[in-house]
């Protein structure tokens, strides 16, 4: 069966996946029902539980997100760092924002949780490091602008995660839109930062996962 060239991964194989990795947590379900009612990108729960597994390996109790849509990967951040740990939700959307807190409360882990509505790039600036996790994921244009930035905010062997590296397969196409090129330029400027030792991972639309050295 021939693949069209915006998925990354064949559909039936990340159908088979997610099959064998249900979580068993009704507000998880409920957020993955909201993505799908409301056209919204969560990252889906193959990329949630990578996530998870990543935060839990370097025992992180820090996390800080850009672009936090109505809470999903914060969702799966706050289970992985647990009790005293601390996931900064950052999102544009006051509507999100109060979807998330809500998520949250009836998840029971509001309380690892600390929410601030506004742009991303601003509270990382003004958010004090040292940060275990920064998970990117706010408008493509603005990709570029967050390399340095999530660099100097990262403890060291800390990890900079970043969302839609490979835009759909938009990447390879002539396409020249601001998102486009910024996830272009974005990657470009991953690569050649010599403090950030990164992979690919080409899952559900592309994950990059950068140490830092």
């Amino acid at each position: 069966m021939p693949i069209p060239e915006n998925y990354i991964v064949n559909p039936k194989i990340e159908e088979y996946l997610t099959r064998l990795t249900a979580e068993d947590d009704t507000i998880l379900n409920e957020m993955e029902n909201l993505g799908k009612e409301i056209n919204f990108p969560i990252i889906g729960p193959l990329v949630g539980k990578l996530l998870s597994q990543l935060a839990l390996t370097i025992s992180a109790k820090t996390v800080f997100e850009m672009g936090s849509g109505f809470g999903y990967s914060t969702y799966w951040f706050a289970k992985a760092v647990g009790e005293g740990g601390t996931v900064f939700f950052t999102d544009l959307s006051e509507t999100n924002s109060q979807l998330a807190q809500d998520f949250f409360r009836r998840g029971d882990i509001d309380s690892r949780i600390k929410i601030e509505t506004g742009d991303s790039l601003k509270t990382l600036d003004d958010s004090p490091g040292e940060f275990d996790i920064i998970f990117n994921d706010i408008d493509k244009e603005h990709y570029p602008l967050v390399v340095k930035k999530a660099y100097n905010k990262l403890r060291p062997r800390g990890l900079f995660i970043t969302d839609n590296v490979l835009w759909f397969g938009r990447i390879l196409s002539d396409d020249n839109s601001p998102s486009t090129k910024g996830v272009r330029e974005f990657t470009r400027l991953l690569l050649a930062e010599k403090g950030f030792l990164t992979t690919i991972i080409p899952i559900r639309d592309g994950i990059s996962l950068s140490l830092k050295l």
